[in-house]
């Protein structure tokens, strides 16, 4: 088996695996009992988005997809900062 062949199975998992967490997570995001459950699940949504984003970015061989991973990075992580601030203290900026 060649390098490419093994590197294509190997997404393939990765991708439907990625997949399977979004699903899971979005369920979660559903039915989670707390909002603490909730913004987890969403911050999870956004880490496997973030997956599925350089994956892609590395079967189609083009950079400008990580770039668009280091954006969905920043962005998920300033917005799990601020539902969780605005959960503990009930508002965002003070």
């Amino acid at each position: 088996m060649s390098a490419e062949g093994l590197l294509d199975i190997a997404l393939g998992v990765t991708f439907v695996t990625l997949v399977l967490g979004q699903v899971l997570s979005m369920v979660r995001l559903i039915i989670g009992p707390t909002p603490g459950d909730r913004i987890l699940a969403l911050d999870t949504m956004v880490i496997n988005a973030l997956g599925l984003v350089i994956i892609l970015g590395v079967h189609q061989g083009v950079q400008i997809y990580f770039e668009v991973a280091l954006l969905i990075a920043m962005l998920g992580f300033v917005s799990t900062v601020a539902l969780a601030r605005f959960l503990l203290r009930g508002d965002i900026i003070e």
